[in-house]
């Protein structure tokens, strides 16, 4: 590490120490030539900026922290690289943290960041509606709720789950389909319910236009269309195969025809599950997931899924941050929310006549 200090570039430059703050802070207010004599004089002296000294007399660093639920799932990946690439451009810095939804653990991730004093935060919270969100705003550190809805204390960007859940449930009955499984993660994850509800809002469209007056087990109309959903611990492959072996024990007359996931990861491990017991997806079974990661078009089977759009996600997120970070006076939190796609792929894309 450079132990050469500020006072050593004036002296090698000679200039004063202002005049080289205004190089290394608003090279714009001093002369081309000063400036090569400083920069010169740094490379010389191999010095290296403390900017946790600086950080501390502005009282704000140029770093954003962004808390995601999963860094394994490449949905958070996609985020932070849109986030990562209009930060850069604005000479900003992501740092990545995972909560992996553990309550606990993100709070520990917030009091890490605010205690650097990081210029905001973008998080996927395990609950948005946590104080000690609504407290770092109040204490002056921005945040941003990614892929996770606000309710006009923080800005936030997400995307309409119910609406990416209803197509997909569209979709299937669409293609014939009249016992469906939803396969979620934990209900605690606002997404994976939004997700769900979609899905049964469908069902109940089908109730309301088809004959017949099927019950979805657990209480939902079903209207001919019987929905199941299970609940797996985590948006994981390993769940989603767990889910799958269970399917694939079932008696023939008692297993779904299509299996809608909450997201990629969860139909992967679904879809491998049923190659392991030779399901032919979509003739035995039809498989719908939800954040098009990448994975999903380059499956064995290209997957259905519903699309997101993960790195505008992110770099709306930062977007809002940046805002409110230059004029926080005049800013006014601003919820976005983006609308789903879905993208037909070979694992549902077949018409099964109903029986």
């Amino acid at each position: 590490m450079s132990t050469t200090n500020i006072k050593e570039v004036a002296q090698r430059a000679r200039v004063s120490v202002g005049t080289v703050s205004n190089v290394l802070n608003r090279p714009e207010i001093v002369s081309p030539a000063t400036r090569k004599r400083v920069f010169d004089a740094i490379r010389e002296l191999g010095f290296v900026r403390n900017e946790v000294a600086r950080h501390l007399r502005v009282g704000r660093s140029r770093t954003v922290g962004l808390i995601v639920l999963d860094v394994a799932n490449p949905f958070f990946a996609d985020v932070a690289q849109g986030a990562d690439a209009l930060a850069d451009e604005h000479d900003t810095m992501v740092v990545l943290c995972n909560s992996a939804a553990d309550p606990a653990r993100e709070l520990r991730h917030l009091d890490q960041l605010e205690q650097q004093r990081v210029m905001g935060i973008l998080i996927t919270p395990v609950d948005a509606s946590s104080p000690r969100l609504a407290e770092l705003a109040a204490r002056g550190t921005p945040v941003v709720l990614v892929d996770s809805a606000a309710t006009g204390l923080q800005c936030s960007v997400a995307v309409d789950d119910r609406l990416g859940g209803h197509i997909a449930g569209v979709h299937l009955i669409e293609r014939g389909h009249r016992k469906i499984l939803f396969v979620g993660g934990p209900r605690s994850i606002k997404q994976v319910g939004d997700r769900h509800l979609g899905i049964m809002s469908a069902v109940s469209e089908a109730r309301d236009t088809e004959p017949g007056g099927g019950v979805e087990p657990g209480g939902g109309p079903g209207g001919g269309v019987e929905l199941v959903a299970w609940f797996m611990p985590a948006l994981s492959v390993a769940h989603g195969r767990t889910a799958g072996e269970r399917v694939a024990a079932l008696p023939v007359e008692e297993r779904p025809t299509a299996a809608f996931c909450a997201n990629d990861l969860l139909a992967l491990g679904f879809l491998q599950a049923m190659a392991a017991h030779g399901l032919r997806v979509p003739h035995d079974m039809a498989i719908v997931g939800y954040d098009d990661i990448d994975f999903a078009a380059a499956a064995t089977v290209p997957l259905s899924s519903v699309g997101q759009p993960r790195e505008l996600l992110g770099r709306t997120a930062i977007d809002l941050l940046l805002e409110e970070v230059a004029e926080p006076e005049l800013h006014r939190h601003r919820q976005v929310i983006f609308q789903p796609d879905l993208v037909v792929r070979q694992s549902s894309d077949l018409h099964r006549s109903p029986p």
